[in-house]
């Protein structure tokens, strides 16, 4: 009988019996949150890693204890990775490739949130340009290495239910710029993409799937000012219709829960295409209470297509992956 998970559930009893020898994993993000526990999980049960990060001394040294509980075989590197840069994109996944080594699952775990009005070296707004784009081009370019039954997890958020992406004004040029607009728009982007990437590699045996990690405390809300704090707890009110209950937090174990569940235990049929949340496939859900569940905007092949279509001329590149 399957084991059940839900929203309690951590990294390592998801991962427990899992034994990942032999595999190999790419996590960006790596130096922070989530992204080192899902490292330290997944080499744990033997998986070898290649981690990305902006900064590579802050991520070894963020990897100390990943690196100390690898289980024997197992290898953890780091190569130098700004998504906010385009030309450090290219130039890093330039040099896994060089490599040659395959992977079993991409976890696109890597992003800002709520950040103050800016852009990324490449003239992007510096939420979708960095948590899309820059994982748009990273991504597309790492798919000759994955294995077939391979996997690609694309870390979101419910935040993607604050709004859709604007496929007409995507840097803010004509709209006034919100963080947490900024934020919505990048995180249904991220959702998106994976729908747009399991329909190019399903024929192949590759799945991608999108997911809300949970609320987690981590440097992920490093630019939460309280009025943004303020904002983002009248939104849960609202979601819960007004009740005055806390938000409630996940642990980083808990967190980390979901991606290396959807990446190495989920059946992959069953998370292909879809936006998983608590370790379990989401449903639908418009409504604007409670806020749970996947908006239908951000499964919608056509904007997923249309998105996709967008991305490649703002990156100046095309990808043709079936």
């Amino acid at each position: 009988m399957a084991k059940t998970f839900g929203f309690e559930s951590t990294t390592d009893e998801v991962l427990e019996g899992v034994n990942l020898s032999g595999k190999r994993i790419l996590v960006t993000g790596v130096s922070a949150g989530l992204g080192v526990e899902s490292v330290r999980s997944l080499a744990a049960h033997g998986a070898s890693i290649v981690g990305t990060a902006r900064d590579l001394g802050k991520a070894k040294r963020a990897l100390d204890e990943a690196y100390a509980q690898k289980a024997k075989g197992a290898e953890i590197d780091v190569v130098e990775v700004d998504l906010a840069s385009l030309k450090s994109v290219r130039k890093g996944a330039g040099e896994i490739l060089q490599a040659g080594k395959k992977f079993d699952a991409i976890i696109a775990n890597a992003g800002v949130m709520a950040c103050p009005w800016g852009k990324t070296a490449d003239g992007f707004e510096t939420q979708f340009g960095t948590n899309h784009l820059g994982h748009f081009v990273f991504v597309n370019k790492l798919v000759p290495l994955l294995n077939p039954g391979g996997r690609i997890v694309s870390l979101s958020s419910a935040g993607h239910r604050i709004c859709d992406v604007n496929l007409e004004d995507p840097n803010f040029e004509r709209t006034e710029y919100q963080p947490f607009f900024g934020y919505g728009r990048s995180k249904t982007a991220n959702i998106l993409f994976a729908v747009a990437l399991d329909q190019r590699l399903k024929g192949r045996g590759i799945r991608a799937t999108a997911l809300h990690p949970g609320g987690i405390q981590t440097e992920l809300g490093r630019h939460l000012t309280p009025e943004l704090i303020e904002q983002m707890q009248a939104r849960w009110r609202a979601g819960n219709q007004g009740q005055a209950q806390p938000m409630r937090f996940k642990t980083i174990p808990q967190g980390a829960a979901t991606q290396v569940w959807a990446a190495c235990v989920a059946p992959a049929d069953a998370v292909g295409g879809h936006y998983c949340e608590d370790c379990n496939v989401a449903e639908i859900n418009d409504n604007e209470a409670p806020r749970t569940g996947v908006k239908s905007y951000a499964v919608n092949p056509a904007r997923a297509e249309a998105l996709w279509a967008l991305s490649e001329r703002m990156v100046g590149e095309k990808f043709t992956l079936n």
